[in-house]
């Protein structure tokens, strides 16, 4: 359903990837081709987000200044770019921050994008999406483990898809202030921090451990840099990082005694005060999985999100798939959902401009909602919008963002009896109380889940004002459908938006 993105002057298209880590921030563009990517630019930044977390679980002021001037000057790179092409996504920081929203609506001025907060589940599957397109395709099954700054991700998969995910909230950040925050650095220390991951990694252990793998495989920074201060310790072997390697390496870490003491060949200055805590992780998951041998990948989340975009912009995008896998599990009628759709698109058509409502994620985020308004009639026919409301809400949903996610659950959960909206941010949401609107008034002109189809609607709208002129002949014959016209329109007066059906 995406709207293609082809430069109109016939060129390759330039597309660029941001990943707002816990720890670094991590910047690709990269030329597509026919679905071939050469990377042209790689720009990474030690931002230390999980870092400048307080008590409270928000961001203190030098973090956010921080993050905000790398923020500026990748904005340089990609301000120009068309938006359907830039995807910026936040993970577990910023999932943790309560005031993300502000720093975020800040952080896409500096960028000129949109940023989106991804769920865990969500960031391991970009992150084996990234490490599968950056490896030879030559592995029946992969077990992929990604360290970041604030939590690991362990992925089982066969070829490009993903079967098992799991993210924890385990990361060298995360870990280096709970067990090194002294700067010493003990066996005791190593072993607290170590104990801990194993009981974080306890609950998920049998999902993999009952497994079979072909190899696994570490990515991201902390993975790369052990493999780096490996090689140049001379004790990295050729077919990757092994359980003896990380031992002797934090029997080296002990002899520095102190974080400030560090001296390890390939491990630059600024990952140094993570590098214990991501090391402590490393050795929890290897001996917790029981990993013989880890190899190295340089692809990751950033390549993830490159895949996923070039999918989207050739009609290939995984939210479509995700929104169709919804509809058979939960037994959506299929037939009514696209007459709902068709008619909802429609009238969006008719309004786009005057509402402005030209986004292609206006179009998609619509036509998402129709497909799914039933949902909750698997669960029960009373009240089943909010049970659909409620599924679509908490449920994990590949491809979409928190902020996508929790608008689509809006919408559905909205989508008729009392206009209830008690979510601040969504009242100052006036394009998603719109887009209700138009879903609401599909819902209510397909009342009878008739194959005829309707006679042509018509729609204006201007500000808080939506105008529905229908044939006086069809509405005659219909009167339950003229009945819930006039109890719509009573219904929207909760809302911002009021409701006339005229005839002619």
């Amino acid at each position: 359903m995406a709207e293609p993105a082809i430069p109109a002057n016939g060129l390759p298209r330039e597309l660029a990837a941001l990943d707002l880590g816990s720890n670094s921030f991590h910047l690709i563009v990269a030329q597509e081709s026919g679905g071939h990517l050469q990377t042209l630019d790689k720009i990474r930044e030690m931002v230390r987000l999980a870092e400048g977390l307080d008590g409270r679980q928000r961001l203190t002021s030098t973090a956010s200044q921080r993050a905000l001037e790398c923020l500026e000057r990748f904005g340089q790179r990609l301000r120009h770019l068309r938006r359907e092409n830039v995807r910026v996504v936040g993970t577990n920081a910023l999932r943790k921050a309560r005031d993300s929203e502000a720093f975020i609506a800040i952080a896409e001025r500096a960028l000129g994008h949109r940023v989106e907060i991804i769920s865990g589940r969500e960031e391991a599957r970009l992150i084996y999406l990234g490490v599968s397109h950056a490896l030879e395709d030559n592995h029946d099954r992969r077990l992929v483990i990604d360290i970041g700054g604030g939590s690991t991700e362990l992925i089982l998969g066969r070829h490009f898809q993903p079967e098992v995910m799991e993210s924890l909230y385990i990361g060298c950040v995360a870990q280096s202030q709970q067990c090194f925050a002294d700067g010493a650095l003990t066996r005791r220390a190593f072993r607290k921090a170590i104990n801990h991951c194993l009981r974080e990694l306890e609950a998920v252990r049998s999902q993999y451990t009952q497994s079979d793998w072909d190899v696994a495989i570490g990515a991201s920074g902390t993975v790369l840099a052990v493999a780096n201060v490996l090689a140049g310790l001379h004790v990295g072997q050729a077919n990757g990082i092994r359980p003896k390697g990380v031992a002797d390496l934090i029997d080296r870490l002990i002899e520095a005694k102190r974080l400030d003491q560090i001296d390890l060949p390939g491990l630059s200055p600024e990952r140094r005060a993570v590098f214990p805590g991501g090391v402590a992780v490393l050795a929890a998951v290897i001996e917790s999985l029981n990993i013989k041998s880890l190899e190295v990948s340089q692809g990751a989340l950033r390549e993830g999100l490159l895949h996923d975009l070039i999918g989207r912009v050739h009609h290939q995008d995984i939210r479509d798939a995700t929104v169709r896998n919804l509809m058979d599990r939960y037994h959506v009628d299929a037939a009514h959902a696209k007459r709902v759709r068709d008619t909802a698109l429609a009238l969006l058509a008719q309004v786009a401009v005057s509402w402005r409502l030209q986004a292609a994620e206006h179009r998609l985020l619509l036509a998402w909602a129709a497909d799914l308004h039933e949902i909750g009639m698997d669960i029960a026919h009373n009240q089943y919008h909010k049970h659909g409301g409620y599924l679509l809400a908490h449920m994990d949903m590949p491809g979409f963002s928190r902020l996508d996610q929790s608008q689509l659950a809006a919408l559905v959960r909205l989508h008729r009896r009392k206009f209830a909206v008690d979510d601040e941010a969504l009242r100052a949401a006036g394009d998603i109380l719109r887009l209700t609107a138009l879903l609401r008034l599909a819902v209510v002109l397909h009342r009878s889940r008739s194959n005829d189809p309707l006679p042509h609607v018509a729609i204006e709208a201007d500000g808080g004002r939506m105008e529905v002129t229908l044939f006086k002949e069809w509405l005659a014959k219909h009167p339950l459908t003229k009945l819930d016209l006039k109890e719509e329109a009573r219904y929207l007066q909760n809302s911002s938006i009021t409701l006339k059906v005229k005839t002619r």
